[in-house]
């Protein structure tokens, strides 16, 4: 057996310092390395044993015990050094020069030590001691026995049981049961652990993502290895999220590299995974082949003209990830490179991590946020594709037309559809005109027909309102950043950039069902359910992309939404506020006639 003995406390040891005095001691070469505390006109034999009172189990020299201390590595203050710039770019680790350990391995941008208000810092942690006596659970060790022949100190001791027969085994075991986390920037620690960012203009200092410059480059490349692009869209935002620009680019080099492959030349073809994600966020009700022949024509629309594969899946659920992994294993073979590629947010970092664990590999390295720009830098992922395949996370693609580039983190929790999406339904006629909250509005202007249904798909957390529409105008000056939320806050209108509108003829034919769709990026869609014809004025910020599709989801809700305000927690909460400041006005004019009657009087 082992026995190990506890630390004792100062405190503790004055009953046996006077020991001290018997335990063989190097002798001093000198008088001069005696106690610096003790008065000058001590003895000098007192000096030369003022050891055993001050150091009683020091095991460094007097000398060498006066000298200051010290400090561990990781409490060392590291100054500021000018002579090594800060790395500020978006290529993360995509090259193979660069070592793993200078990106992290979160978001992908450069780490660095220097400045704490620079994007990438991180605090490096503390070397941990490998001894396994010190690293074991407490579960093995037992009191030491009390029987009379121990001593007192070592009855306060430990006994450990032996587990295994050697300590490099305990070692090893132990290794296996507490994983090294992986290191990452403070960026990515506050938005795993507290959901924000503590300094969001950080990020500003980085350059825009080029795709271009950075991917699209190797794509275009005739030789070398195969390349997938895993284009990933966002399924309750699928027109706003969807990568035009890399759809387009993507189809011209694979069109030219076609040709010249067929004409014998070198040609290096990319293959497009089109990957619909965050499936479980449309009603289930939803056709399959309704919805994969909905896909197809969009993703046409969009500039995506050859697409090798089309899947839908749901990391969450864990739908549909299976059959995802064993088509990108198949396309890449053994040292392809797989390119993941979306809008900001649209879900390519929960995606890989969803991947990584369904084959076992190195999981939930990748930080995943409900902010928009949560990957900084490109991301190479170890350990999920076999053989000398590479798979990559990049940057999520600025979208200037969707709604959320304009929005607070605030305003951003209450756009963002976390939940399966439900249909709010209105009957109405022309003349009339409904709000989503203070970003999106539409007027029915003129109609074939009596009535039309207008249904809105949306996060359920925006307010809507419905009115006529001579007292549209008015609506939204009154109660635009209080009752209206989003913007959250009056000053914010301004800051959103101006309204403007846009003229869709529309037409359907059933009164059972929507047949057509006006969306608004970032923001949801109104369907549109009639038989016959109508014009309709859709409002919203300049610069947000509004477009005119066939109806996703032609089912409406069973109840219809009244006239005013829906029931909702800001509409609530802003009534709340509004009332409390006309009774303090009120009170105030009170106040106010009693003082002026009792001057009077």
């Amino acid at each position: 057996m082992i026995i190990r003995a506890r630390s004792l406390s100062p405190s503790k040891l004055k009953s046996i310092s006077s020991l001290a005095l018997f335990f063989t001691r190097p002798p001093c070469t000198s008088i001069t390395l005696s106690n610096p505390l003790l008065p000058v006109d001590t003895p000098q034999i007192s000096r030369k044993f003022s050891h055993i009172f001050t150091n009683h189990f020091s095991s460094q020299s007097t000398a060498t015990s006066s000298a200051p201390k010290k400090r561990p590595k990781h409490q060392q203050k590291k100054e500021p050094s000018s002579s090594k710039p800060l790395t500020l770019n978006r290529d993360g680790n995509y090259d193979d020069a660069t070592p793993h350990n200078v990106v992290c391995p979160g978001c992908g941008v450069h780490m660095q030590e220097l400045d704490p208000k620079n994007v990438g810092f991180f605090i490096k942690p503390p070397t941990k001691t490998k001894d396994p006596m010190l690293k074991t659970s407490s579960r093995h060790m037992e009191l030491v026995s009390t029987e009379p022949e121990f001593t007192a100190f070592l009855k306060k001791g430990l006994l450990l049981e032996e587990k295994c027969e050697s300590s490099d085994l305990v070692e090893e075991n132990l290794d296996k049961e507490t994983p090294e986390k992986p290191v990452v920037c403070a960026r990515c620690h506050s938005l795993r652990h507290y959901g924000k960012v503590k300094d969001p203009t950080m990020e500003n200092l980085l350059p825009e993502f080029d795709f271009d410059h950075t991917v699209g480059r190797r794509l275009r490349s005739v030789s070398g290895a195969r390349s997938v692009v895993l284009m990933v869209v966002d399924a309750s935002d699928f027109d706003g999220s969807f990568p035009r620009k890399v759809a387009k680019l993507v189809s011209d080099v694979t069109e030219d590299n076609h040709t010249a492959w067929k004409q014998g030349k070198s040609g290096n073809v990319p293959r497009v995974v089109l990957v619909v994600t965050k499936i479980d966020l449309l009603p289930s009700s939803l056709s399959p082949m309704r919805f994969e022949h909905w896909v197809r024509q969009r993703a046409r629309e969009g500039g995506a003209s050859m697409i090798a594969r089309l899947h839908f899946v749901s990391p969450v659920k864990d739908w549909g990830v299976k059959n995802l992994v064993d088509d990108i294993v198949e396309m890449a073979g053994p040292r392809g490179t797989v390119w993941a590629v979306g809008a900001q947010n649209a879900g390519k970092s929960t995606l890989i991590n969803a991947i990584g664990k369904c084959v076992g590999g190195k999981i939930g390295f990748l930080t995943e946020a409900p902010v928009p720009g949560t990957t900084l830098g490109i991301v190479r992922v170890e350990g999920v594709l076999p053989g000398q395949a590479k798979l990559f996370d990049t940057p999520g693609l600025l979208q200037p037309h969707q709604m959320t580039t304009r929005l607070t983190r605030e305003e951003l929790k209450l756009v963002y559809v976390s939940k399966e999406l439900k249909p709010r339904t209105y009957r109405i006629k022309a003349g009339n005109t409904v709000h989503i909250a203070g970003l999106m509005r539409l007027d029915v202007e003129e109609s074939s027909v009596d009535s039309l249904y207008v249904t809105v798909w949306a996060s359920p957390y925006p307010p809507l309102h419905m009115g006529k529409t001579e007292n549209a105008q008015r609506i939204l000056e009154e109660h635009i950043g209080r009752q209206l939320q989003p913007p959250i806050g009056e000053h914010r209108v301004g800051e959103l950039g101006n309204w403007v509108r846009r003229e869709f003829h529309v037409s359907g034919s059933s009164w059972d069902s929507s047949s057509v769709d006006i969306a608004a990026a970032g923001i949801g869609w109104f369907a549109i359910g009639l038989k016959g014809k109508a014009v309709l004025g859709v409002w919203t910020y300049d610069g947000v992309d509004v477009v005119l599709r066939n109806a996703l989801l032609p089912q409406r809700a069973q109840l219809f939404e009244e006239t005013g305000f829906t029931v909702s927690k800001i509409v609530s909460k802003a009534d709340q506020t509004l009332n409390k400041s006309k009774k303090q006005i009120e009170k105030k004019k009170q106040s106010d006639q009693k003082t002026a009657i009792a001057v009077e009087g």
